[in-house]
Formats: C-alpha cells, structure tokens, sequence
C-alpha cells in the first residue's frame, strides 16, 4: 500500500488529509507530451490530467466519508500515479465495510450520469462544429472516469470490486473465509490480467498487477491469521465496543515497558511483570483500541 513517503500534503477537506506522491507531476507531463496535438490548445491537456485528478479525489472521498458515516476512521487520502487509496478503518462488520467500500464507485456512478448529461447538451448546443475542444474535452472525460469505475469494479482484491465481494461473502461464510475466497479468486484473476498486459504491451498494467498481487499476498496470510484466531478460545465478561468480538483468553498482549506478554484482561489492563497500567486495550480481531472498562459487557437487567 502508497504511504505518505514522498508525498506532498495538499490540503485537509471535510477532516480528510489529501497527499500527492510526487511522481503526479512527472506522469502529468508525460501524459500532456503524449497527448500532444489532440487539442488545440495545450490547456485543454492540461485540464484533461486535473480532470483526472478530480475524480480519483472524489472516489476517494466517497470512501472516506462512507467510513465516517459508519462510525469508522478515515483521515487521510493518498494518490500516486497507479490510482489513490483512502485509508479507511470502518467497524468490523460486513455492512460498514461493505458502504466504506461501495462509496466510491458509486461516486463514478453519479459522475456518469453527470456527464452523459453534459455529452447531450453539449451535442445538442452544436459544440461538435462550434466548440471541438470543448467537446471533446467533455467526452474524454467521460471515458475517464468510465474507465476508472469499470476497472474499480473488477472482483479482484484488493480492487474495490474484490473488496465487495469480500464483503457481500462477509455475511454467509464469516470475515475470515469470505477474505481466502476473494483472494483465491484475486490469484486465479491475475494470470489473465499479466496476458492482458502482454497483449497491449503494457507496463502499466504490469505494473499494477504486481501491486494486486503483493496485496493478494497479504490478503492470503491475513486471512490465515484471522482464521487460526477464530479457533482461540475467548473470554466472556468482555466484548469489543467496535468489533463486538470477545477478546481471547492467554498472553496474547505485550507491555509497551517492559516488552513481556500478559493478559490484559486477567490482570486488568496493569502488566503483572512491571506494574505497568494502560488506559486503553486494543482488540487483536479489528485493531481498535478502547478503555477497558468499555469492553465490560453489563449485566442483564433483574426483575
């Protein structure tokens, strides 16, 4: 996954940090070059790259504030020359991490009704004799961002399409299984995606693929991470205030003094080694971390 390394901050919208790698600016001129003399004039290639830009931005942005909505965490957005990645934390549950996910192409969606609509007036204002740049401008935009949404949409993981697949499957086979399933069907995808690039003679999509695979790769050693912790045995009293996942029983937590393992839970967020005391437990299922005293399940009423 892109970090911020090499990154420029942009600006905060609505809460949201928004980094350009710095690789933007050289692709943004090879793109004009390439595109040379498809216009008149060299603004309307430029206008075309900010277009672009715009729409990765609002994909990403749906995403963001999707998560948000949900109750999960989303404070930073980053775009790099292969696409932009929001980085998201929504509640683990298949229904906030399927809206955090089915946001942005839905945001492209919107966009293509927009534009079509834009195709029409402008065609039926003569601007194909009156205005060419301008048309064409319109129509190249157009396929941008139907490009853009077609290739999101595509079920390979980590793609937004894999990840709603992943997590539609969330709700019959579980977190754990429906994450192998989508990645198995990531790793069958690839060889036709690699072809495809040798086809059109792409590095592009070669290059892609590779980060798809890196990322099927992760995907594949989470998911056995997360199904060997489904076999654990858990503890009752306590659940996850995001997740709503009982914590396991065992040493499964390590003091940030003394580097020891402990259970956070039997000793009460205090590590037994050092003393050390700790205002917040984080849950090993989803990652979120909260005060312990807000993991305690209360008790059933009486009378």
């Amino acid at each position: 996954m892109p970090t911020r390394q090499g990154s420029i901050h942009l600006f905060r919208l609505a809460g949201v940090d928004l980094y350009l790698h710095w690789s933007w600016f050289v692709i943004a001129m090879i793109e004009v070059a390439y595109r040379r003399g498809s216009y008149q004039s060299l603004a309307f290639n430029a206008f075309e790259y900010l277009a672009l830009f715009a729409i990765v931005l609002l994909h990403e942005m749906g995403h963001a504030l999707a998560c948000r909505s949900v109750g999960g965490r989303a404070d930073e957005i980053v775009l790099w020359p292969l696409g932009g990645v929001a980085y998201v934390a929504p509640p683990q549950r298949p229904g906030a991490t399927l809206w955090s996910i089915v946001a942005g192409p839905l945001v492209n969606v919107v966009l293509f009704v927009v534009l079509s609509g834009a195709i029409f007036v402008s065609r039926e204002a003569g601007w194909t004799e009156t205005l060419p740049d301008l048309f064409k401008i319109v129509v190249t935009v157009w396929w941008l961002n139907v490009g853009l949404l077609v290739f999101n949409v595509l079920p390979i993981y980590p793609l937004d399409g894999g990840q709603i697949l992943r997590s539609l499957l969330w709700f019959v086979i579980g977190r754990a299984r429906s994450l192998m399933v989508t990645v198995i069907i990531g790793f069958i995808g690839l060889p036709l995606w690699f072809l495809f690039a040798w086809w059109q003679r792409s590095y592009w999509f070669a290059i892609l693929g590779g980060f798809v695979l890196l990322n099927c790769w992760r995907g594949l050693q989470h998911a056995q991470a997360l199904a060997r912790a489904a076999q654990l045995p858990r503890r009752s009293g306590f659940r996850c205030p995001s997740c709503e996942t009982a914590p396991p029983l065992g040493d499964w937590w390590v003091c940030g003094q003394c580097g020891k393992r402990f259970d956070t839970f039997a000793s009460l967020a205090a590590c037994p080694h050092c003393g050390a005391q700790f205002d917040r437990t984080r849950c090993l299922d989803c990652g979120e971390s909260h005060p312990l005293i807000e993991w305690l399940i209360p008790p059933p009423p009486t009378g």
